[in-house]
This record gives structure tokens, C-alpha cells and sequence, in this order.
């Protein structure tokens, strides 16, 4: 499979949990959380075809969802898309919270830890919600799959 570094995206490697957390630490109002979203969505390349079709397309996500993996050594890296703006921003911190991490490390700690730590879950809509859950378990299935 392709490696995700093919994707080009900054997060986990560029954009850190510590960044995001700086980053989002000061917002106070969701309006200001919803709008630094979008800019990390803006910085999440799209991916191309060839991409999107080793991806796997996230069923229950309001938007459609793409999100693949490559495993080097140990580590695994992930990229992916989606067609909306809000989503593609809360990717990017998915991302950010699962890029290069070994299989046991994902397995350790839920993905979606940095969404309550960075204020992010309790605002979104249910269908939002949802769709997070099955990215996040997108990623344990693959810490998994490694792991096999």
C-alpha cells in the first residue's frame, strides 16, 4: 500500500497534539473552534483517485469519508478525505492524534482522547459524533490488521 508521507499531510509529523492543543487552548466559543477546524481541513491535501481507491470510504459519516493506511516497520501512517469542511478539520485532528504510531500505541489510547482534551466532541451534531466513532474505530481496525 501507499505510504501516507504520498499524501503530503503535515499532521502528526509538522502539526502536533501539542500544536493543536496551543492552538485551540485560547477558544473559548465554538464559532472560533468551528472556524480553526476548517483551516486544518484547508491544510489536509485531497487525496488523489489512486489514493481514495486504497482507502477505505467510512460508512455513518455525514459526509463521505475516505481514510487508508501503510504500515513501515512498526509504525503506522495514515491519510484520507473527506468531501466536507467540517469533517476534513476534524480528520486532520484524527489524524494528528494516529500518524506514526505503532499498533500497540493505538491500541493503548482511544484516538478520540484529543477531541475531549481539545474541547471539540461535546459540540458536534449527533451525526458528526457518530461518524467520528467509526473513524475512530477505522483506525483501531487497522492497529489491529497490523498487529495480525
Amino acid at each position: 500500500m501507499t505510504h501516507a508521507a504520498l499524501a503530503g499531510h503535515p499532521f502528526g509529523t509538522v502539526i502536533t497534539e501539542e500544536t493543536l492543543k496551543q492552538t485551540f487552548a485560547p477558544l473559548s466559543q465554538w464559532e472560533d473552534k468551528y472556524r480553526q477546524l476548517i483551516l486544518l481541513g484547508k491544510q489536509l491535501p485531497a487525496l488523489s483517485d489512486d489514493l481514495k481507491a486504497q482507502a477505505r470510504e467510512i460508512a455513518g459519516c455525514e459526509n463521505r469519508v475516505w481514510l487508508g493506511f501503510s504500515v513501515s516497520g512498526k509504525k503506522l501512517h495514515f491519510f484520507g478525505d473527506s468531501e466536507g469542511r467540517i469533517v476534513r478539520g476534524l480528520l486532520a485532528v484524527l489524524l494528528t492524534a494516529v500518524e506514526g504510531k505503532s499498533a500497540a500505541e493505538l491500541l493503548a489510547h482511544s484516538p478520540l482522547a484529543l477531541f475531549d482534551e481539545l474541547g471539540l466532541r461535546a459540540q458536534l451534531s449527533a451525526s458528526r459524533g457518530q461518524g467520528l466513532i467509526a473513524l475512530s474505530e477505522a483506525v483501531l481496525d487497522a492497529a489491529r490488521h497490523a498487529q495480525a
